[in-house]
């Protein structure tokens, strides 16, 4: 039987840090009110013959702060890049001026508001589980280690301590995020 690796706490703490980097992505795509050019990022436009990524077709900007603006590369996909964005559920209506679509971001109803503070939630609550798995997988691992003798039953608690430490501080950033993005939800 081959021993188990030497624990490296560094590598659990960099899987918790995707935790959060995924939270942001997640939060980015959440409509606040505001305009961001990453309220785009899930789009994807049906263009020669294949599905491809908005900004690979296009330019996406933020003008003024309720406005977003497309410039698509080429005019024969304009029409493609308008159907993607209205069928993408957010909302928005573009208005095709030439090779460019004019996105008016709409305020946020109450309602909308509290749904989207609802997913927001949801979100953070995904990555709370990831870093509790990984939190799970580092503990597995320090038993192991234990049970081959490879550490010992004090170094085996150290550790436990410190993963729990790195735990509980990523689950107060993805808190800490949550509050900030239900914040920014909420703001009339």
């Amino acid at each position: 039987m081959a021993a188990s690796p030497p624990f490296k706490l560094e590598d659990y703490k960099k899987r918790m840090d995707g935790a959060i980097t995924a939270l942001q992505h997640e939060f980015g795509g959440l409509r606040t009110g505001r305009a961001s050019p990453s309220l785009l990022d899930p789009i994807k436009v049906d263009a020669y013959g294949a599905e491809s990524p908005l900004t690979s077709v296009a330019s996406v900007s933020v003008p003024e702060p309720r406005m977003i603006s497309v410039n698509v590369w080429d005019k024969a996909i304009v029409p493609a890049v308008d159907k993607a964005i209205r069928a993408a559920n957010l909302g928005l209506n573009p208005i095709i001026d030439g090779q460019s679509l004019r996105i008016p971001i709409p305020p946020l109803t109450g309602e909308r508001r509290t749904e989207l503070a609802k997913v927001a939630g949801k979100y953070a609550e995904q990555q709370r589980i990831a870093v509790r798995n990984i939190r799970r997988d580092a503990m597995e691992h320090l038993k192991k280690l234990e049970k081959e003798h490879a550490i010992s039953e004090d170094e085996h608690k150290r550790h436990n301590a410190e993963v729990q430490k790195a735990t509980d501080d990523h689950i107060k950033k993805i808190d800490e995020a949550l509050r900030h993005k239900e914040e920014e939800i909420m703001q009339v």
